[in-house]
């Protein structure tokens, strides 16, 4: 308990720091957790509870953001999503491998470096695209959309190469993908099929005349499900939020999810913090390989989102490189 704790306040203080230099409150919270945790401060471990805190944090979150995002907008950017998506993955994997195979790495080592460049953190995007009031804006969806395609995107490739590491190549990877599509389909056909529903299906006695306790089923178990089939829970959590956004009890859900996201959500990036290990950094090879790696994986993201969203106008494509 008084690791969650020292968390907590080093999340918050962090967060308070961040804000009154005009930096998104996310980087306080990261370094926060950062301080605290074993690479530096070492006032704390993140153990279990952390990571389960941590966890409903960003469950909660992508929830909020779905809330805030409607699906007919979400669909209505959908070609400069999937060609954001797509460029933003091949650029730092081409330059992921090619950086890998040039400094010696065998062929399975390359790709794993290559995916690592290629990722994107949902989490933190929609955090700081939420903070900036930002996600009615056609790049906002865009960002969005390219994240979640994104992540399908890793499942075929982490199960390729993977599968070529360990020579056991099979038809899983495909069984995964089939669902993660069917995931997404039917969460978007239940967005549609809920579109106008009376705030009273949420308020049966049961639930004490409040949307928040079935909304928070709702979330769970779509998270839960998008877990199971391999995708993060957090993509089942924003398609949970996009179905009840075309409720009624929209308003009011989006209104009692934002103390609960203060007080969960940092918990995630405190722990991601807190994970950050930059001892490895000591090594001057390392660090300039590190450094290096990251500039790389900045340029091509960039580079990609300004190639796919290029059909947005030219200053929507530059903030969706941005994001």
């Amino acid at each position: 308990m008084l690791g969650v704790f020292i968390l907590f306040v080093g999340a918050k203080i962090g967060e308070e720091v961040a804000r009154r230099l005009g930096q998104p409150s996310v980087v306080g919270e990261l370094l926060g957790g950062f301080l605290v945790g074993p690479g530096f401060l070492a006032f704390v471990v993140p153990g279990e509870t952390a990571f389960v805190l941590a966890e409903i944090g960003v469950v909660i979150l992508l929830f909020s953001v779905g809330l805030e995002v409607r699906l007919d907008d979400l669909l209505a950017v959908g070609r400069p999503a999937v060609l954001t998506a797509i460029a933003a993955m091949i650029l730092p994997i081409a330059a992921g491998l090619a950086i890998g195979l040039a400094t010696g790495e065998p062929l399975s080592s390359a790709a794993f470096i290559a995916l690592a460049l290629s990722a994107t953190s949902i989490g933190i995007t929609s955090r700081v695209l939420a903070e900036m009031g930002v996600l009615d804006r056609t790049f906002a969806r865009v960002v969005l959309g390219a994240a979640v395609i994104d992540d399908i995107l890793a499942l075929i490739l982490i199960g390729i190469v993977s599968g070529a590491a360990t020579g056991d190549l099979s038809g899983s990877t495909i069984l995964v993908v089939v669902a993660a599509f069917g995931l997404i389909g039917i969460g978007f056909a239940a967005a549609r099929r809920a579109r106008g529903l009376k705030r009273e299906v949420f308020t049966w006695p049961l639930f004490a005349e409040t949307p928040l306790v079935p909304a928070f089923i709702l979330m769970f178990a779509v998270a839960l499900v998008s877990a199971a089939i391999g995708l993060a829970a957090i993509i089942g959590a924003f398609v949970a939020g996009l179905i009840v956004a075309e409720t009624e009890a929209q308003d009011e859900l989006e209104h009692e999810m934002r103390p609960l996201g203060q007080i969960f959500t940092p918990f995630f990036f405190a722990v991601t913090g807190a994970q950050i290990d930059l001892r490895a950094l000591l090594d001057p090879q390392v660090a300039a390989l590190a450094i290096g790696l990251a500039i790389v994986g900045i340029i091509t993201k960039a580079a990609g989102g300004l190639l796919g969203a290029r059909s947005i106008g030219r200053w929507g494509a530059t903030a969706v490189g941005v994001g």
